[in-house]
Formats: structure tokens, sequence, C-alpha cells
């Protein structure tokens, strides 16, 4: 029994363990557990030897520990040699002899059995902290500068694993979970620890032991485990020379020519162009047709140049990284097949590209049928200090495994400077590596020294492979350095002065690989001087013909997903919107099927069934509520062909429990109906899918998703309008900007919930006056247009912003968000108590063929009869509409007070303004808003107003005074100012004696 708790012991420290049932303190071995094969019966040559040792002393303690096949192969080798002691027994069941040992010898022959596979283990655990990752050799590539003692010179700490120098010859049996003997079982310890370092402790460093997938971690192990499988051809090796030569000489040219500019080059680590094209050759032989690209400003320029292959006389043409837009261009590979590699642009923002082209990736493999990621992938490069800082490099990761968003496996590359601008990593993360977030998705992580050419290459092929195998993200971290500073004028010296000192003395590594293929014989010296002259010609060239004026052609590079959209020059085909409104025989079979279960055997719940009969009762009367009329909108674009995508926190139910576009089976777990997928026979797909409590990345995503076709309708609906605060970085860098800086129309609708309902500060204001800010029309010109005001305004503006007051209009938004022959980002205010005022409903009339999106929504009351009377124009948006018709009906003033409802907000509607205050040319101007004067439209539409009356008149202000909260979270106070400013909007006397 004291061997046996030895043995436990032991195992546990090993990493070995057993299952047990839970409270009869038994140990039931299962047959299957530690064997490379699933098989049930028992075979020594694929069960650990640890395992036989601990299962065999379970079973002379007890026959029922072990499973019947075990026991019944226990107790035919008694029967066989009946009068071996259970030592002897053992040793030859662990060394396949017969030999004569004391009980003693036989325990230490156990011990070292298990020291050796607790020895192997730690080297797959722990090796890569002792990898040789630096090519500077002065720092470890973890922060913690964390050295395993145990694996140091190894054979000098044997004595951790009770082990000495005299078990260096001893010769041991391999355990199922490595590959370092080839086709042998058994090695000596000596080699045994060779082929360890070789494998774990050279120029690469594996992380996969976390993975808690047998058959994943067993695939690691063989790619960096087989003897000799890190091989090349000297075929490969010239191809890695050449692709090193156009790296590296690329940067040279860059540096010659523009010595004072910034370049963000690639030096210290141009192995990244090589390696890219590694990736991408063994992905296009695995079937790959198209890679989606991501990466920070570090080696951009030559990425686009010797991996996208853009046109270096374009590059140099106009020489600048704040230029760089997304680019997609066929890229000829030597397996003579064409893959179309897209570069993504992205802003200085380092990360905030990442799920942006994760949403691409995934929209290209849907529309191409591609369910399995096996011909479009995408590949992310990151900076060290930004992926491990950045939130959104978290976010995306998380978003991998999800349905509706994985791609189905993303290769990380990881150009790890070792440094960030000025900060090293030990101020700059508290992980280990930089690469450590991604372990929350059991990605495997490869660490290379960048330095090493042909082990990069080895670890790109099988990262390549991994993703092509599993459909799952990997991550390259490649260790290098930054030659220059953080750009090529800084000066690096004032904080890193060590790491620079040695950096000026490393030699290039074009010049050692190159150094090296020579005195192997792969090439001649005068081989490899006509590879850089013939490359040095080609820039030259370039250069030459890139001071051509005529050369420039943005359009000639850009990513063109869209055919047929524009014309050859870029433009629209066309400068008019049809009508928005439909058949009312669609709308009603429509509403027919929303108020309906499509599949019959769904239970659903007792109170969807009243929700359903509710919709049911509208279409009876012709009228729709806000969830009806969305679903008008979706099932109508679905029937003519346009994909719609709903994705956010939620959104299947609604936040506000008024969409159900999902219905879930009360009985059945994972069952359920989508109703818009049971409209029409050969309708478009809807996607509804709710996402992971995240802003920032899904909106990133989505906007992604939005770019690969204008002819689909992609939606992204905040929890709560003010939730897109934490997606700011995508709204101001991508969204708003977008076109402007890339030239790049995208047609993403964000759906913000907005209105002071009294829900306090946090779920209130959906912070329209930071949308309205970022409006580039002019407010002191009045426009003029030749054509259609409405479509013309719209072409020029950077994004729409509406707050629509009624269903229809919302209707009529969304479809002519399609219907354009452009494509502009849709910000949409949606309501919260709106979503069930009886009043805010709407007529088929108002959605029936002919009709359309109405930019403001005139008084049709007795004001608007007798306009010439009206004392008081009130203009407004959103649902102080509602308040302000009530009070104005209570107190009897309605020949008096006409009320206008600015739907469109942005581009403000200057030519039915100026037709409503020409109408009513004898009132006074007021603005009427619920929200914080300081916050809300009031700053948008008041210079604006003044346009359209060329100053002549003022436009007075009425609403909550300014504060630095959107809303009070007191409900009593909330009441009180609401009734304050509902009062001033009609006072007629307030204003009197008061300047403007």
């Amino acid at each position: 029994m004291s061997q046996l708790r030895h043995l436990a012991v032991a195992l546990r420290s090993s990493g070995q363990w057993m299952r047990g049932h839970v409270g009869t303190g038994r140990r039931v071995f299962d047959p299957r557990r530690n064997c490379s094969s699933g098989a049930a019966e028992p075979s020594l040559a694929a069960c650990s030897s640890s395992y036989v040792v601990e299962m065999y002393y379970a079973w002379l303690e007890d026959h029922k520990n072990v499973h019947e096949s075990w026991d019944a192969y226990f107790r035919n080798a008694q029967a066989s040699s009946p009068e071996e002691t259970k030592e002897k027994r053992l040793s030859t069941l662990l060394q396949g002899r017969t030999m004569s040992q004391t009980p003693a010898m036989s325990q230490k022959v156990v011990e070292d059995h298990l020291a050796v596979h607790t020895l192997i283990r730690a080297y797959q655990v722990r090796g890569h902290h002792v990898a040789q990752l630096d090519p500077l050799g002065i720092l470890t590539a973890d922060r913690n500068s964390f050295n395993p003692s145990d694996l140091i010179a190894s054979i000098d700490k044997l004595g951790s694993y009770g082990l000495d120098e005299s078990d260096l010859d001893k010769t041991f049996q391999l355990p199922p979970t490595t590959f370092i003997g080839g086709n042998e079982s058994t090695l000596p310890l000596r080699e045994i620890i060779r082929r360890l370092e070789m494998s774990y402790c050279g120029h690469i460093g594996v992380e996969f032991m976390f993975i808690n997938n047998v058959e994943q971690c067993q695939w690691i192990r063989q790619k960096f485990e087989s003897p000799g499988i890190m091989t090349f051809s000297d075929r490969e090796k010239r191809t890695l020379l050449a692709r090193l030569v156009r790296s590296t000489r690329f940067e040279d040219f860059l540096a010659r020519k523009w010595s004072s500019e910034k370049r963000f080059g690639l030096e210290g680590c141009e192995v990244l162009i090589p390696a890219l094209k590694m990736i991408i050759d063994k992905s296009s032989e695995a079937g790959i047709e198209s890679v989606i690209m991501g990466m920070p400003h570090r080696g951009r320029l030559n990425v686009l140049a010797n991996v996208v292959r853009k046109d270096l006389d374009q590059i140099f043409c106009q020489f600048d990284p704040k230029l760089e837009a997304a680019d997609e261009i066929l890229y000829h590979l030597e397996t003579d097949k064409n893959i179309i590699l897209s570069l993504m642009a992205n802003p200085s923002h380092l990360e905030a590209v990442d799920p942006v082209v994760q949403g691409k990736t995934k929209a290209e493999q849907f529309y191409s049928g591609d369910t399995e990621g096996r011909r479009v992938m995408s590949i992310l490069m990151h900076g060290d200090a930004a992926f491990a800082g950045q939130g959104v490099v978290y976010e995306t990761f998380h978003l991998s495994e999800l349905p509706s968003y994985s791609t189905h496996g993303t290769i990380h590359v990881v150009v790890n400077n070792q440094i960030g601008f000025t900060t090293d990593p030990r101020m700059a993360r508290s992980s280990p590596y930089p690469t450590d977030v991604a372990r929350v998705v059991n990605a495997p992580i490869f660490h290379v020294n960048a330095d090493d050419p042909e082990a990069v290459m080895y670890v790109c092929r099988v990262a390549a492979e991994w993703r092509n195998t599993f459909n799952k993200d990997v991550v390259i971290d490649l260790v290098c350095y930054r030659r220059f500073g953080h750009n090529e004028m800084d000066e690096p010296m004032f904080t890193q002065p060590l790491m620079y000192k040695q950096i000026r003395k490393q030699e290039h590594v074009l010049k050692k690989y190159a150094d090296k293929l020579i005195s192997e014989g792969v090439v001649t010296l005068q081989e490899f001087e006509e590879e850089v002259a013939k490359y040095d010609k080609i820039c030259e060239e370039a250069y030459t013909s890139s001071k051509d004026e005529k050369i420039l052609h943005i359009r000639h590079w850009l990513d063109s997903p869209w055919p047929d959209f524009f014309t050859p020059e870029g433009e629209p085909k066309s400068m008019s919107c049809p009508s928005t409104g439909l058949n009312e025989e669609v709308l009603r079979h429509i509403g027919e099927v929303a108020s309906s279960v499509p599949l019959k055997d769904i239970a659903i719940h007792s109170g969807l069934s009243r929700i359903l009969r509710g919709r049911a009762d509208m279409v009876a009367k012709r009228s729709v509520d806000w969830a009806l009329a969305e679903y008008m909108t979706f099932g109508s674009l679905l029937k003519d062909g346009i994909h719609v995508r709903l994705s956010g926190q939620d959104v299947e139910r609604g936040t506000f429990s008024h969409r159900h576009h999902v219905l879930h089976d009360q009985e059945v777990d994972k069952r359920f109906c989508v109703p818009m997928n049971h409209l029409w026979e050969n309708q478009a797909l809807y996607t509804v899918c709710n996402s992971s409590l995240s802003e920032y990345g899904v909106l990133g995503f989505e906007l992604g998703f939005a770019m690969a076709n204008p002819n689909a309708l992609v939606c992204w609906e905040a929890q709560f309008g003010d939730f897109h605060n934490t997606a700011q970085c995508i709204i101001d860098q991508f969204i708003s900007a977008g076109q402007a800086k890339w030239v790049r129309h995208n047609g993403i609708v964000l759906l913000l919930p907005h209105g002071m309902e009294g829900m306090g500060p946090e779920h209130s204001s959906a912070r329209p006056e930071r949308f309205l800010q970022m409006s580039k029309d002019d407010p002191d010109c009045y426009p003029e247009f030749t054509g259609d005001f409405e479509v013309q305004q719209l072409y020029d503006c950077n994004w729409i912003v509406v707050n629509c007051s009624t269903p229809a209009n919302y209707f009529h938004v969304l479809r002519r968000q399609i219907l354009l022959p452009f494509r502009k980002p849709l910000i949409i205010f949606t309501p919260k108590s709106l979503l069930r005022l009886p009043e805010a409903r709407s007529s088929f009339d108002e959605m029936t063929t002919g009709t359309k999106f109405q930019r403001i929504i005139p008084d049709d009351g007795p004001a608007s009869r007798n306009p010439g009377k009206v004392k008081r124009i009130i203009f407004c948006t959103g649902k102080v509409y509602y308040e302000l018709t009530k009070e104005r009906k209570q107190l009897n003033i309605e020949e008096d007070v006409a009320i206008i409802r600015l739907e469109q907000i942005s581009p403000f509607p200057f030519d039915l303004i100026k037709d409503e205050v020409e109408r009513y040319s004898n009132a006074e101007l007021v603005w009427c808003q619920e929200e914080h004067k300081n916050m809300g439209y009031y700053d948008y539409v008041r210079p604006r107003f003044l346009t359209v009356l060329s100053n002549k008149n003022p436009v007075w202000y009425v609403g909550r005074d300014p504060a630095a909260a959107p809303a009070t979270g007191n409900k009593f106070t909330h009441v009180a100012e609401l009734k304050r400013f509902i009062d001033t909007a009609f006072n007629l006397e307030a204003f009197k004696g008061r300047s403007f």
C-alpha cells in the first residue's frame, strides 16, 4: 500500500489522473483513458506505462477497481507465470521481458519511468519559457523572464525528477503522448532530452498544452516532435531567400528615396513578407480562394507591394501611409491558382480593424455558400503592445466560436517588437506573453525567433494546416525588433539605450540567411547578388514611372466587391429613388405570417400567442405598430432577394419584448421557428442573431459584413441607444469618416433606442448630438441642386440621421436605404414608449404604392387650413411630438399653433423647412426638444433654421436646461421638467421682451 500511495503521488505530479465514482471511494479505471486508441481492449502499445502501473496495483488491491477487460488481462498474465512476484510481473509488463528484480529495484524502475514521462510533459508544457526566441539575445519573450530551473541545462537538473547522470544512457519506454521517438518506442534518456530541446527549446516555442482536446494536442505534438520534420528543399530555400530580398530591399529603397518621411517600415521583421506568403500558399493548396487581411501601420506598404502586389508606381506616386485604402488584387501563386487578397482599410486605432475583417470574411463566406470556411479565410496582423492592451482583441476572439459570427478560424500574426511606442513589456501588460489573450479560446500559440527564417516558415506552414484542419484560430508570435524607432523620425535611444545598442550591432536577417545558403551550396554569391540587383531595378523603374501625373488611379486598386453598382468612374448609375411603398396584398401577406406560427408543432408561450393575436387584429384593421412595420420592411426586402441581417444584444426578442422574430418551443430545447424565413418560396435568407455582450467588436463585425454586398440590409441594434458609446471608435473612425478616408460606401444601419422616459441617465439618450456634430453638411449654406434635392443631398452627406415618429416612416426609411442608388450609413433613433403607444400607429394607406419617406411631417390639423392665423410653429422630432399634441388639444389652441415633425435631421431638409416657414409667414418659430439644451438637436438645427430664415427672425428654444448628465435619475424631477417645458412651448407670451 505504501508503494501504491507513492505511485499515486508520482502520477499526480506527472499530470496523470484517474476517474472515481463519487461517494464510493472506489477507483474505477476506463481502459480507453490515456490510450491513443479508443479501443476497449487492453493494449500496452496504446497506453501509458504509468497508467498500466497504477491499474496493476489497483487491481491487486481489488479486482473490481479496473475494467473487466483489464481484469481478464491481469488474471491471464498471473496464470501464465504464477511463480512471479508482482514486482517481476510489473517489470515484464513495462519492459516487455522477464527479469529477476528485488522490490526495491522494481520500485526504482517504476519511479524512473514516471520521472521520464514527467520530464517529457514538462518540456511540452513549459519548454517555450527557455526557447531561444529573442533575435537580440538580451531578453526573453515573456514579461517575467521566468525560466523553469528544471529545464535549464536539464542534464544538470535531473535531480528534480529523481534521476541522475547514471540514468542518461538507460533506455526508457516512450509514452504515447510524444512523437520524439519516430518509429522507435524506446530511447536513451540522453537522446530523449536532446530531442525535446530541439523540439521545444530552440527557435520555436509552442504553447498548446492548455488545449482540452486530445486529438488537437496530439496533432501539434506530431508537427513539432517528429524527427526530421522541419526540413525544406533547396527550391523552397531559394524561394524564401528571394522573398526576403524583396522584403528587405523594398524597405531599403524607401529609406533612400524618402529618408525624412514616416514610413513605419518593417526593418527588424522583414521575415513577415515570406511568412504571409507561406500562409497564403499553403492555404491556397488547401482550397482557399479568398483571403481578407487586416494589419496596423508597421510594414503596411511592404505588404501592399510584395504580398497584395499593388503596383509599385502606384505606391510611390502617392507615398503617404494615411492614404492606404482597401485593396482587392489577384495574386498569382506558383501553384497556378489565383487567389483574391483584400487588405482592409483601417485607422490609427490599431486593433479596431480586427472585427471589421471578421465581419467581411463572414459575409463573403455567407454569400458564397462557404459554410465551413473552406474557400474564404482571414489573416490578422497585430503589434505586440496593441494585441495585449486593446480590449477589442478579446472581444473579437470571443466572436470566433459563435455560430452567427464565426469565420471558422483566423490566423493571427503578431509582429512582436518587444516594445510598444516607448514602453517596454514590463509596463505594458500583466500577462507573461502579449499573446496570452488567445488562450481564452484554446488557440495554439507558436512563438518563433524572427531571425530564423526557416523556423518562421515552418511555423507558418503548421499554422495554415491547423486552420484548415480544425477551423480554429491560431496565433504566430514573430519575436523580432524594430531597427528604428516607432517611426523613422523617432529616437529610440532616449528610452531603450541598451536594446538599441544591440540592435545597431545586429546583422540583417537577409545577410545571415544568404550566408547560410551560400555555405550550404544552395545558392552562389553571384546568384544572390543578381536577385538583389533584379529587384532594385524593378523599384527604380517604378519610381521613374511614378513621376507621370497620369499614373495615379485611386479606383484602380480599390476594393470593388459591388459589381454593376457604380459606373466605371465610380459614380452611381442613377440619381433617383423610386417609391418605397408596397402593394397592399404584399403588406397583408407579411402581416398574416407575422401573426402566425409557420411550424405548427411548436408550442409557443401563451403570452406570445396573445401578441400574435394582437398583430392579426392590426392587420385586419389595416394598421401597423412599430414591430409590425419592421416586419413588413424586412419581409418585403427578402421577397426581392435582399438579404437582411439584424444583430445585437437580445435582438431576436427585442430589448422591449416587442419584436419576437424567433419563436421558441416551450417544451423542447433548441427548437425554434423564424417565421420571417417562411414568407416566400424563393426569398432571401433572414439572419437575426443575438450577439455577445459586446458593442465595439460586434458593431465592427457588422460594419465589415455590410462592406461585402450593397444588396443587403445589415442592421446593428444597441440594447439602449447610449450603449454605442463603447463602440465609439468604430463610429468615429469607420462609419462617419469611412467614405472620406477610403472612398468606400457602406450602408450599415444603427438602431439606437432613444427617449426621455424617466429611466435615468444611462438608459435615455442615444446622444444624437454626437452624430449631428459629425455630419458634414454646411449649416450656413443653403444647398442648390439641379436634380432631385432629396437624393442629391443624401449623396453629398457622410451619413443619414433620422428620428421617425411613425411606423410608416420607419418602414419607408429602411426600404429607401436599399432602393437608393448608393449607400450611406443610416442612424435611426428608435422609440421605446412609442412601440406600444396607440397614437403611434400607421395605416396601410401610408405604406402602399406611391408613398415614400417623409423627411418632415407637416401639421395636418386645423392650423394647416388657415396658416395665416397661426401664431407659432413648433418644430420637434420624435416622441415629444405626441406630448405636444396632447397638450395642444387640452388647451384648445389647435388653430393657433402648428406642430411640425422633423423626421430626417441630417442632412437637414432645407427645402421643406423653407416651404413650411413661408407658409406660416406670420408665426414665430420654436424648436422644442425633450433633451437638455446642450444635448440633442438644438445646436445642430438652430444655425440651419437661421440660414433658411436668412437670419432675419429668431428661433426660440424650448426644452430642458443645460446639464452634465443626459437625464435625471429621479422620476419626480423628470416629470416636473417635462411639464415645465411643455407649458413653456404653448405660452404665447413667454418670449416677449427677450432679445435674440
